[in-house]
């Protein structure tokens, strides 16, 4: 007898939920879903400045790409990758991931396949899951560095793993960071607004 699939709207915010029923629910258009230690969250797409700060992350990874040709193996967006952390019942779309080494065999890559960068663009109301929740689930799941940009104060929050901390690199507007993991990457926050 086959099972229903569980359909998951705005009215789940804030439910409880394992992480294999997440897996396999249907969600309704329009929104955006999480789940963040076993419970639902639900949360409108972002508005046209988030969306605007994403797109000049993609574009930028997109020419270092074409510049450096087989340094990155994969770079998605949150719909193009899931970070499932099975131990911690969430499941996390990133507004950027950049993966360097190849996909693991088999079914369900998201729950082995780790991007060595993510990087989320804080937006009204999701200080805390970008700031807290993420920095520890990503820390856990194995991420190498962890770039979070906030568009109003217009700098980049760098956390690069030492053993099993971050340690924060702070990049100010007025200056530009170069992550060792892309040899001539130059990524400047106040060009990513």
């Amino acid at each position: 007898m086959a099972t229903a699939t569980r359909r998951v709207g705005p009215p789940d915010h804030g439910q409880k939920m394992t992480l294999d029923e997440f897996s396999e629910a249907a969600f309704e258009e329009g929104w955006l879903y999480e789940l963040a230690r076993g419970v639902v969250i639900v949360t409108e797409v972002p508005g046209i400045g988030h969306g605007r700060s994403v797109g000049r992350f993609a574009r930028m990874f997109v020419l270092y790409e074409e510049a450096h040709p087989g340094v990155v193996n994969y770079r998605a967006g949150g719909g193009e990758c899931r970070l499932r952390l099975p131990g911690m019942q969430s499941d996390r779309l990133p507004d950027q991931a950049v993966y360097l080494l190849p996909p693991p065999e088999g079914p369900r890559p998201w729950t082995r396949w780790v991007p060595e960068i993510v990087v989320e663009i804080l937006s009204e109301g999701s200080e805390g899951r970008d700031l807290v929740e993420k920095r520890e689930e990503y820390l856990r799941i194995g991420v190498t560095e962890y770039w979070i940009l906030d568009p109003v104060e217009r700098r980049l929050i760098v956390l690069q793993r030492a053993g099993d901390v971050w340690q924060e690199v702070a990049v100010p507007a007025c200056a530009s960071y170069r992550p060792h993991l892309l040899p001539g990457l130059e990524v400047r926050p106040d060009e990513s607004k």
